[in-house]
């Protein structure tokens, strides 16, 4: 019996210590998700208030995918390419992180860096396709049957996810603050799903949000509903076209400030330091809510600088790294 009892306290022991892990755990996750999501702005310089422009320009995105294709596989759709991305960060990029993070953790800040970059180019790319419309080369509604037009949809969904995805890995990873890998993995696989039923939860909603519209104007039984439902298909037009501008102004913030951070971290803080000193003046001169106009004009310079990163990389991409791209992917595509 003393024998036995001594078992169930090694076990009720054991038990306490899972229950300490796991608790660890969900508080890392919490932590981390939050700071993804961009629901805690505390420092321009974390990397977690900076993901939440890698998911407003991810959730701005992905509607576009639906457009032209039955209303009635609308949400299919969605749900396909949510599955690509939590493919993509589960099964690739999570491993991925974590023996990045083990093996090679000098190359976190670089890689945060080029994850920036990316995101200025494409923001700068948006902000250029307003001034210079371009034409799509892309596969035309009218080409290509509905079945084949949704493959290539989610296809081409799945890849742009995949870069976001990568970015708010690495971001999430690099604000991990824990000890065991184990732990690490769990977090970031948390991490993961919250921020996947966050992005194409809200993709759903903004791709039936028209349907809803005219349900409502067609079978309200008051007034006011019916024109709550024209009001809602009258601006949704509008209110994507919002999101997609404000999407672009975070991608532009978010990898400007990346890259500067990255700079400061590898020794060249000289334009932190002066978008710091600018903003603090500026927070001086208006004496008003001082924390909140030197968050302003901190992220409006970021904005700035990464809208100069962009332009700059433009020709780089369009010039260099797309017609390799295309060379290699025409080679891999010949017989043998």
């Amino acid at each position: 019996m003393s024998g036995l009892l001594a078992l169930l306290d090694d076990v009720a022991a054991l038990a306490r210590a899972a229950a300490a892990q796991v608790d660890d755990v969900a508080a890392q996750a919490t932590k981390v998700s939050v700071k993804v999501a961009g629901a805690v702005i505390d420092d321009a310089a974390k990397a977690g208030s900076k993901a939440a422009g890698v998911v407003i320009d991810d959730a701005a995105v992905t509607p576009k995918y639906v457009h032209g294709l039955p209303a009635a596989r609308e949400l299919p759709i969605v749900l396909k390419i949510a599955r690509g991305s939590i493919f993509n960060k589960l099964v690739i990029l999570l491993p991925a992180a974590l023996l990045l993070n083990a093996f090679a953790p000098w190359l976190l800040t670089p890689l945060l860096m080029l994850g920036g970059t990316y995101l200025c180019f494409e923001g700068a790319e948006k902000v250029l396709h307003i001034f210079v419309p371009h034409s799509d080369h892309g596969p035309k509604p009218e080409t290509l049957d509905a079945a084949h037009l949704e493959q290539e949809r989610v296809a081409g969904a799945i890849k742009t996810d995949f870069i976001l995805s990568a970015e708010i890995m690495t971001i999430a990873l690099a604000e991990i603050e824990a000890d065991s890998l184990w732990i690490e993995g769990l977090v970031l696989a948390m991490v993961a799903i919250g921020i996947t039923a966050l992005v194409y939860g809200s993709v759903a909603v903004l791709v039936k949000a028209d349907d809803v519209g005219l349900k409502l104007s067609q079978v309200g039984r008051l007034a006011v509903v019916r024109a709550l439902g024209r009001g809602i298909v009258k601006g949704m037009p509008g209110f994507m076209k919002l999101i997609a501008a404000i999407g672009t102004a975070a991608m532009l913030w978010v990898g400007g400030s990346i890259v500067i951070h990255g700079l400061e971290v590898l020794g060249w803080d000289v334009l932190g330091h002066t978008i710091h000193a600018v903003a603090l003046a500026a927070a001086q001169t208006l004496a008003v809510a001082g924390a909140f106009v030197t968050w302003l004009v901190t992220a409006a310079l970021d904005g700035v600088f990464g809208l100069a990163l962009g332009f700059a990389v433009i020709p780089l991409v369009s010039f260099v790294l797309l017609p390799l791209a295309r060379r290699f992917s025409d080679k891999m595509k010949k017989p043998a």
